[in-house]
Order: structure tokens, then C-alpha cells, then sequence
């Protein structure tokens, strides 16, 4: 029975990666995989998913207002697909994951989705919002903090390193503008506690 599955994190806990083996996997088995990715994350290239360790693959994409039911049924009537790969989930609309959400009920498929809980400013992505709410299944990628302890949060960097807690929500960027941290250190970083 096909499901809706979240896979989330905070920044570089290795989730195009995880989406990437997946997929390998099933392609391995000469299954055929459906990516998809944000349109405006191009930080591998146009319709590009990549990873931090150098991995990658072409991918469709998805843009705001974008009816991803109809775009998965396109692909569908171009023959079989064993499962959908979502990266960069997080910027998906509200409507977007009903979206997904209906293509696994109606149509049949498992969806993947890859992507970010929370901004910088500690408040949930709509996407991941709407993904936490309807998926299925639910499992989180994890990384470290830099005393140890699982990071869950991630500040915002300018170019000199100064912590930004103000700004639009979605700004892309990579290790040069984000950093994950645990809560006690990223309330440390936002002035919201004082360092011991």
C-alpha cells in the first residue's frame, strides 16, 4: 500500500543523500524513480538534486501554485514509476502536500519527501507543516550540534558570520550561510540565553 513519508531535519543532516541512495536503490532494481525538486533551489544546477558529498541527479522541479496531483499523473501516463522522491519539501504549499498527499491515496504511489522542519527563526516551514499533519510515516535524518548533542535548529549566517534573527523566511543558501546547532546553542546564538 503506497504512503506519504517526511523524511526531515535540520541542515546538512545528509537528506539528498538519503533521497539519492533511495532512489538508487530502486533503480538498481530496474525500478524507475520520479525526482522532483524546487525550482528556485539551484544551488546544483537547473532541475538538479545534489548532495554536500558530491552525489547527484537530474530531477524535475516544482514551482509555487504548481498542481503536483496533475504533475505526477503526467509522468504516471508515461509509464511505471515504483516511487516519487521529493527534495527541498519544505517549500511546498499547503496545497501542494494535499496534492501528494492524493496521488498516494488515488493514484497509487509512494511519496518520498525530503526537506527542512524548521527556518532559522525556529518556526515550522508550511510545507513541512502540512507534511508533519498528513504523511503517513515520518522519520528523522539527524546531525550534531558542535558540542555533541542532536541538532534540531539551525541560525542564519551573514557574510562575516554574525547570527541573523530577522529576514525573509526562505533564503538559499548552504554551509556558508547556515549552521545547525542544538536548541541550548541556538537560543545562545539568537540572545535568547546567556552563555555559561
Amino acid at each position: 500500500m503506497a504512503k506519504l513519508y517526511f523524511h526531515y531535519s535540520t541542515m546538512n543532516a545528509g537528506k539528498s543523500t538519503l533521497l539519492l541512495q533511495a532512489s538508487h536503490n530502486y533503480r538498481e532494481r530496474g525500478m524507475e524513480t520520479y525526482l522532483i525538486t524546487a525550482q528556485f533551489d539551484n544551488r546544483a544546477g537547473d532541475g538538479r538534486i545534489g548532495s554536500r558529498i558530491g552525489i547527484g541527479a537530474e530531477a524535475d522541479t516544482f514551482a509555487p501554485g504548481e498542481d503536483m496531483f496533475a504533475k505526477i499523473r503526467n509522468r504516471l501516463s508515461q509509464g511505471p514509476v515504483a516511487c516519487i522522491f521529493i527534495d527541498e519539501a519544505q517549500f511546498l504549499e499547503k496545497d501542494q502536500v494535499w496534492q501528494l498527499a492524493r496521488a498516494v491515496d488515488d493514484l497509487g504511489v509512494p511519496v518520498m519527501a525530503y526537506g527542512l522542519r524548521v527556518d532559522f527563526q525556529g518556526n515550522l516551514f508550511p510545507g513541512s507543516a502540512a507534511l508533519l499533519a498528513l504523511s503517513d510515516e515520518m522519520r528523522e535524518a539527524r546531525t550534531i550540534c558542535h558540542c555533541g548533542k542532536k541538532a534540531t535548529m539551525v541560525v542564519r549566517q551573514n557574510g562575516d558570520g554574525r547570527v541573523l534573527t530577522e529576514g525573509a523566511q526562505v533564503q538559499i543558501g548552504g554551509n556558508e550561510t547556515y549552521v545547525s546547532l542544538c536548541r541550548r546553542h541556538w537560543r545562545e546564538a539568537t540572545g535568547d540565553r546567556t552563555p555559561e
